[in-house]
């Protein structure tokens, strides 16, 4: 907010009938006792009430312009200094100058003590009201990012929903399932089985913030079964998760669809080979990798597996997770580092 802007705000604010209030309470004794206690001085009403203006007026926008928020206060005292200046020339200029300059008489608050006293009142008033107009718009700008961020987690919510249960891989699944009913029907149950365990899985973690890391390493594996099911040739597998780490809160389904890109366009487009998933701690973070077979084409005009993993972090970790993805020597890895702070909640509800 500009400097413009930040006191066409402040001076709005002190219009609120929750704030005039308290000021008018305030105000109309000190204009009351000028007039009575000035000796019969005619100006002593209006001096009063220029004085109380100025005060409320200045005081606020002055501290909310020398104060604003996020100020690296390692240059605060300058700022005081000014803060206190400001409040002393605007005293002196209403209750001591300006008395001079139109050659009026002594009054209540052009006393000298009076000035000590509502210069005081200028610093305490000034502070007060700029904090609590301060206060009021960071949390209507919290309210109003809380609202977008539950749109926008709505929006993750069906984003997930739809990436995680890909159509091809349900109705290529469910193909082979009849197969197997009709040629093994341990391994069509067996198959059954796995596919209830992962669609079940995946709905739970749509309607969740966070879970354990042991329940979508699970996720990961059953996905992994289920297409080793159909073809046991498809590729190996092998997973390395660091111990202590299982119950670690993450995401939910922030590794599915980077598990449903790797079998797609590694071993399912003919690059046979080795699936390695890996997880570890590094310092502050915690690291996953899972590479496979097949060199990476780069992001897919319409793909919404990574831009939906992409955009899910950035909700639940604003500005501190990373999402890499490399390609060397005939192979792809995608890399997510989550910082070990616990995830946000109530982004997916």
């Amino acid at each position: 907010m500009n400097e413009g802007s930040l006191v066409r705000a402040t001076l709005k604010a002190l219009f609120l009938p929750r704030r005039l209030l308290p000021i008018v309470l305030v105000c109309a004794p000190m204009v009351a006792a000028q007039v009575r206690f000035s000796d019969g001085e005619p100006m002593a009403g209006p001096l009063g009430l220029l004085l109380c203006v100025l005060c409320i007026t200045v005081a606020p926008v002055s501290y909310r312009v020398l104060f604003p928020e996020g100020l690296d206060l390692s240059h605060g005292g300058i700022r005081l200094v000014l803060y206190a200046t400001v409040g002393a020339g605007v005293v002196l200029t209403g209750g001591a100058a300006l008395p001079r300059v139109l050659d009026l008489g002594p009054t209540f608050l052009t006393d000298r003590y009076s000035l000590a006293v509502c210069a005081g009142l200028f610093l305490v008033g000034g502070w007060g009201l700029g904090r609590d107009i301060g206060f009021e718009e960071t949390l209507a700008r919290e309210r109003a990012r809380a609202a977008r961020l539950e749109v926008e987690a709505e929006q993750a919510q069906l984003l997930a929903l739809r990436s995680h249960l890909d159509p091809h891989f349900l109705f290529n699944t469910l193909n082979a399932i009849a197969e197997w009913c009709q040629t093994d029907g341990a391994v069509a149950e067996a198959a059954v089985l796995r596919l209830s365990s992962m669609l079940r899985g995946v709905l739970a973690g749509v309607r969740a913030a966070t879970w354990p890391l042991e329940r979508e390493l699970e996720l990961v594996r059953t996905l992994f079964e289920l297409h080793l099911l159909r073809d046991p040739d498809l590729f190996q597998l092998h997973v390395e998760v660091e111990p202590g780490l299982e119950a670690f809160p993450v995401p939910p389904l922030v590794l599915l669809p980077l598990a449903e890109n790797a079998v797609k366009h590694g071993p399912a487009a003919g690059h046979r080979g080795p699936l390695r998933l890996s997880v570890r701690a590094h310092e502050d973070t915690l690291v996953f990798s899972l590479e496979n077979p097949g060199a990476s084409q780069g992001p897919r005009a319409g793909s919404s597996g990574l831009p939906t993993v992409e955009r899910r972090l950035a909700l639940t970790y604003p500005g501190q997770a990373r999402l890499v993805l490399s390609s060397d020597a005939g192979r792809t890895r995608v890399t997510v580092t989550l910082p070990r702070a616990r995830p946000a909640a109530g982004l997916v509800t």
